[in-house]
């Protein structure tokens, strides 16, 4: 039987502490649990029913300003003085309204983030291989399995016990040496949007940015949302945005995590026992002794 917690602000940063000491393979994971879940305590999720996401604020998309020297900086409600600022004109965020954003790219960030959808709209299921690396440098791999709608599996390379589950509705993240898993809301993660089955970046986040990098397409975006606060988040893409290849995530507290992907494959069939979660309840052990009976 899997042992069920919640975890707080206090036990998040006293594990931290105690991992960074007894293994740094396990403390970089710790790293990543926390740049997906923060530091603010919240109950676990319940298995009746599905946690509904957080409904977005609703707010006028910015207009986008013809690009000229008297053009003048938007207004924050304070009269601040801009003399010193001398980057060029600053990229504006768009909440559903991608035509906004302005950048110095001749690329066109409406067509980039349309591109962006489709990519992540084609995908039925996608395995892989993952390298992350922690705020710290140090690296850690591992298998990622993802199926939509709502379903995405961290597997992490030995001597991490841990491997991080969604099914839908909760986020588990077990301790394979120590029987035991803590749940949390999907909902509560800056990686949600992701999982669903239509995605629209400019929709389901704040875009903040659009460009041509000389490695590809990157786009930045926002997630105010999430568990402790807002998250950053990275994509990065090859020219053609035919193919994810990196994001990072900088959580509520400012630290960054960098996840590189390679063997990508798409629509390659996955067991969806894979996503199982134990909650619990009686239901939930039948099928865990069931699972464990067909594997060899």
């Amino acid at each position: 039987m899997i042992g069920r917690r919640i975890r707080t602000a206090g036990t998040l940063i006293a594990a931290a502490l105690w991992l960074a000491t007894a293994n740094p393979a396990d403390a970089q994971v710790g790293a990543f649990i926390d740049s997906l879940f923060g530091h603010k305590e919240e109950p676990a999720p319940q298995p009746e029913a599905a946690p509904a996401a957080p409904a977005p604020a609703k707010k006028p998309a910015p207009k986008a300003k013809e690009a000229s020297k008297e053009s003048k900086p938007a207004k924050s409600g304070k009269g601040g003085d801009k003399a010193d600022h001398k980057a060029p004109e600053p990229k504006v965020a768009a909440v559903g309204a991608p035509t906004a954003i302005v950048t110095g790219d001749s690329a066109d960030p409406a067509t980039l983030l349309a591109q962006a959808n489709a990519y992540f709209n084609g995908i039925n299921t996608l395995t892989g291989s993952f390298m992350q690396i922690g705020a710290d440098g140090r690296r850690i791999g591992g298998k990622l399995t993802l199926a939509k709608p709502g379903r995405l599996r961290f597997d992490y390379d030995q001597p991490s016990p841990l491997e991080v589950v969604a099914d839908g509705t909760s986020v588990a993240v077990r301790d394979r040496k120590l029987n035991t898993q803590d749940l949390y809301f999907i909902t509560q993660t800056p990686l949600k949007f992701l999982l669903r089955e239509k995605i629209d970046l400019a929709r389901d986040l704040t875009v903040t940015d659009v460009a041509n990098d000389p490695g590809g397409v990157r786009i930045s975006l926002e997630d105010r949302a999430t568990l402790g606060g807002t998250s950053k988040i990275q994509l990065f893409f090859d020219a053609d945005v035919k193919t994810l290849s990196q994001w990072r995530i900088t959580d509520p507290q400012g630290y960054l995590t960098t996840v590189t992907l390679s063997n990508l494959q798409k629509g390659k069939s996955v067991d969806g026992s894979l996503f199982f979660i134990n909650y619990g309840r009686a239901e939930d052990k039948a099928m865990q002794q069931q699972i464990q009976q067909t594997q060899p």
